[in-house]
């Protein structure tokens, strides 16, 4: 919106260079152009006949030079051009200083207050949040100031900046290498999804061949089912025997234990008898002792 607001800005001075058949008027439509607050675009304006018609005036060729910072330069690059270019009133300073901030916020790793005073040729940082401020109502900039940083956060650029010569092909090749890294990434995709789509074909085979297995085995079932009650009797049995087995193991454990048991009481009773015996079976001599003894 704002780049055919400024392009549509710049249709008058177009229709006025068609009448600007000297180079005395080619040169104050240049300052009347760059002076209208809404104008920002000048390619149009330059390749006109009329205005490149100054390049063979030598007293008119600063204003052409000065056009031509207006539609692709910097402040910088009018400072640096010394007394050789036209004085610029305040419109066309604002203007200049606008463009170049636009141009300047390419680069936004840089936005420093300091670096922009110094590439403005601003004297505080004051003036530069005026100018920042300026820009974003004009629609060229959307930033937001960061006084404790001391810097500019630039969000987004409007198109209202011409190409310079010459940069035309640095671009092509950036877009061409976007371009390959574009088809790289792509094909790397597309492999990827080759390789998820392969996977996922074989799971569903796997899972294919199970449900046929089975489903032949529920069949199997179903048609004999006599087969499947005869293998769960015979395993029943087996286990019974084995517990009677067990049982029976422990109950002969048992009556050895008791037959021993009782093997081994009946040792201990016979002892008992026959020292019964040996203390019955005593010496006369020693009962006649005892008797004396008595009698004593």
């Amino acid at each position: 919106m704002e780049q055919t607001k400024a392009l549509n800005a710049l249709e008058p001075f177009l229709a006025l260079s068609k009448s600007a058949t000297s180079s005395r008027a080619a040169a104050d439509l240049v300052t009347r152009a760059t002076s209208n607050p809404n104008t920002f675009l000048f390619t149009e304006l330059l390749e006109t006949p009329q205005i490149q018609a100054l390049s063979q005036s030598p007293d008119f060729l600063p204003h052409l030079r000065l056009l031509e910072i207006f539609s692709h330069g910097t402040y910088t690059a009018y400072l640096a051009s010394g007394q050789q270019l036209p004085q610029l009133n305040d419109a066309q300073t604002l203007k200049l200083r606008q463009l170049s901030l636009l141009t300047l916020a390419r680069d936004r790793s840089n936005l420093t207050y300091a670096a922009l005073q110094s590439a403005l040729d601003l004297p505080s940082a004051r003036a530069l949040e005026d100018l920042v401020i300026s820009a974003i109502y004009a629609g060229l900039v959307d930033a937001t100031l960061d006084p404790h940083r001391q810097a500019v956060q630039v969000n987004s650029l409007a198109a209202l900046r011409d190409l310079a010569p010459g940069a035309v092909p640095p671009m092509i090749r950036a877009l061409h290498a976007w371009s390959s890294r574009c088809e790289s990434t792509l094909e790397e995709l597309e492999s990827q999804i080759a390789d998820i789509r392969e996977a996922a074909a074989r799971r569903q085979d796997d899972k294919a061949e199970q449900d046929a297995r089975l489903a032949k085995l529920v069949d199997e079932v179903r048609k004999d089912p006599e087969a499947g009650a005869g293998r769960k009797l015979a395993v029943g049995h087996g286990g019974g025997g084995e517990r009677g087995t067990s049982f029976l193991g422990h109950t002969s454990r048992a009556q050895r234990y008791n037959k021993r048991g009782s093997t081994s009481m009946m040792d201990n009773t016979e002892e008992l008898d026959d020292e019964a015996m040996d203390v019955d079976e005593e010496d006369p001599e020693q009962e006649k002792k005892r008797a004396s003894r008595r009698k004593l």
